[in-house]
């Protein structure tokens, strides 16, 4: 007799050696989720806690042959995109995609540590702007890498333009749009979640000491379970924050360099954490 199987999460990235950022992040955020984890790898890292030195990126059919093999033998609940590595990835992605437009898909291309691309930097913007952003029932960036990939279809703006650009990512199809690091008070960190209609929801939370690797990773992620749990949007947007926020108190000092989200505090006896 077959066991009733958890939800099934396709993710699309990099592979990081230490797991603070990528698929191995993606995995452990799942399987925290009570979701089993399936990955396409779109690029390899050299790094450690401290930064990421450079990316080998993984040709694109070999990525678009990983997704079909998987996507073809399993039905998959929920869909999520990181790292994209390359404008060639990001074409076989995107078509992969449109072929399954029911299956919610998380995007959150963004990873700020990577090694800069050069030219091909801002090609790349554009085309995760034309063609998966249409796809997406999340968008997942910060106010930062907003006001960066905004350079992509307007000029710079000396104003708050934070809410137009959103509208226009949101007029692409998008359906939701999840700012992190909005405007707000140096103590607080404030996330604001976006639709059609205007904001559906602003979450402030205490800032924590210390530099972190892999906070947005986590909450785009968790946030894919959830969907894939049935929750819907506005609650799976809390939930995610308020699970990575529980994983920042508890992370980890693996290295030198920047602490790393701890995915896994919950199962942890309480004697332990307080060792």
């Amino acid at each position: 007799m077959q066991n009733q199987s958890s939800p099934l999460i396709l993710t699309f990235g990099v592979a990081d050696p230490i797991g603070a950022i990528g698929i191995q992040a993606d995995l452990a955020s799942f399987a925290a989720m009570g979701c089993h984890g399936l990955s396409v790898v779109t690029g390899i890292l050299i790094g450690d806690t401290a930064r990421i030195e450079d990316i080998q990126v993984i040709d694109a059919d070999w990525v678009a042959d990983q997704a079909r093999v998987v996507l073809e033998d399993m039905p998959i609940a929920a869909l999520k995109v990181g790292s994209v590595g390359s404008i060639e990835n990001v074409s076989a992605i995107a078509e992969i995609v449109s072929d399954y437009p029911d299956i919610p898909l998380v995007l959150d291309p963004f990873i700020s540590a990577l090694p800069d691309q050069g030219p091909d930097s801002e090609d790349m913007l554009f085309a995760v702007r034309e063609l998966l952003v249409p796809q997406t029932t999340l968008f997942l960036t910060s106010a930062v890498e907003l006001a960066r990939f905004a350079e992509t279809w307007r000029e710079p703006a000396s104003n708050d333009a934070l809410p137009l650009d959103v509208m226009h990512l949101l007029d692409l199809g998008c359906k939701h749009v999840l700012v992190t690091g909005t405007p707000a008070d140096a103590h607080d960190v404030v996330n604001t979640l976006f639709d059609n209609s205007g904001m559906l929801r602003q979450d402030t939370w205490q800032r924590l000491p210390g530099s972190f690797s892999g906070a947005g990773s986590t909450i785009s992620a968790t946030i894919a379970a959830m969907l894939a749990n049935g929750v819907d949007v506005p609650e799976a947007v809390f939930e995610a924050q308020e699970f990575t926020h529980a994983a920042l108190v508890h992370a980890h000092r693996l290295g030198m360099g920047k602490l790393t989200p701890d995915r896994y505090f919950w199962a942890r006896e309480p004697d332990a954490q307080q060792q």
